[in-house]
């Protein structure tokens, strides 16, 4: 009996040593491979057609990104499926930091909090950082008798039936942020779904619907020329391309602070290093004085975050809408 377990010894001292060495090649290959990362052009997958708030950040992004890491970072538009066609060819790509993309709060937020999807947002994809956010604004006709905020809670209040909405389509953030504000109100209006920002916008302009909730962005050069009147934005500070335009939080409402915001992601697994690489090299993106301003005038606030941070981000914006789409009983098949 000694004797069998004697001879064993040995063997399983050499699988042991053997098991090490293979695990110590694999990380030293590893290593070798983020010093000299990236060899060859990366690929970044923007999940929308070409045009667009979103194509804008991907090839601005790009370009910065290109000359700071001296490797071409080419963007490849992929639409469809609210992202979810671009999600899935990402996290199915190689981890070696070659298939990237930019996720926002559709791929990574409000999809996952109400559709059940072909990907995870969490396990799927590795968190490299975020870019930056524009908030949400409620906008509504000109031709309500409103002139602010408050008004706008007694009108819907006292006229229930007059108000309806409308949004981009079912579980998007321009439904999900209203009806949490409904909820947080406590008012009714009807929600009209549109394929799309573009017809929503022409119903409201022509007064069909009276209110909305769109990103900052689209919406400011409509109320820079009058043609919709701002009420409240989304996130912690008033921004800085519409001051005028007070916080939900001023104005005594907690908890808005969901919007449209921007960041980059690869597949799951990727290599620590190369992940500390990327994030580092688009941290240095976002501090560039020209990029500043030219997000800037696109009403986009940049958050450089670190990978953790950047995942906790994620985490919580899918917690929050999950919960709003709980409260408000919204689902979408």
């Amino acid at each position: 009996m000694s004797n069998t377990i004697n001879r064993q010894k040995p063997i399983f001292l050499s699988s042991l040593l053997f098991a090490f060495l293979g695990l110590a090649f694999h990380f030293n290959a590893q290593a070798q491979s983020a010093a000299t990362y990236p060899t060859k052009p990366i690929k970044l997958i923007a999940p929308v057609a070409a045009g667009g708030g979103l194509d804008n950040i991907a090839r601005a992004v790009a370009e910065k990104l290109s000359r700071s890491i001296g490797q071409t970072v080419v963007v490849e538009n992929m639409g469809g499926g609210g992202g979810s066609i671009a999600s899935q060819a990402t996290a199915k790509a190689p981890a070696d930091g070659y298939t990237l993309m930019i996720a926002y709060v559709g791929t990574h937020g409000t999809n996952p909090a109400v559709r059940k999807l072909p990907y995870d947002a969490i396990k799927d994809f590795t968190p490299i950082g975020m870019i930056g956010a524009t908030p949400n604004v409620l906008i509504i006709n000109p031709d309500l008798p409103i002139k602010n905020f408050k008004e706008f809670v007694d009108y819907a209040k006292k006229n229930p039936a007059k108000l309806s909405y409308g949004s981009a389509g079912p579980g998007t953030l321009t439904h999900l942020g209203m009806e949490q504000l409904k909820l947080a109100a406590g008012i009714f209006m009807v929600h009209v779904p549109y394929r799309g920002v573009g017809p929503a916008y022409t119903d409201l302009l022509a007064g069909q619907t009276q209110a909305m909730f769109p990103t900052l962005f689209a919406a400011l050069p409509y109320i820079n020329t009058n043609r919709v009147r701002g009420l409240a934005v989304t996130g912690a500070k008033r921004s800085p391309v519409a001051p005028n335009i007070p916080t939900f939080k001023e104005l005594g409402y907690n908890g808005f602070d969901g919007q449209q915001w921007y960041g980059l992601v690869g597949p799951a697994n990727l290599p620590p290093a190369i992940v500390a690489k990327l994030n580092a090299e688009l941290n240095k993106v976002l501090a560039l004085p020209d990029f500043s301003e030219k997000m800037t005038s696109e009403a986009l606030t940049l958050m450089p975050m670190t990978p953790p941070q950047f995942t906790n981000y994620i985490k919580e914006d899918i917690a929050r809408w999950a919960k709003v789409a709980k409260d408000r009983n919204i689902e979408i098949d």
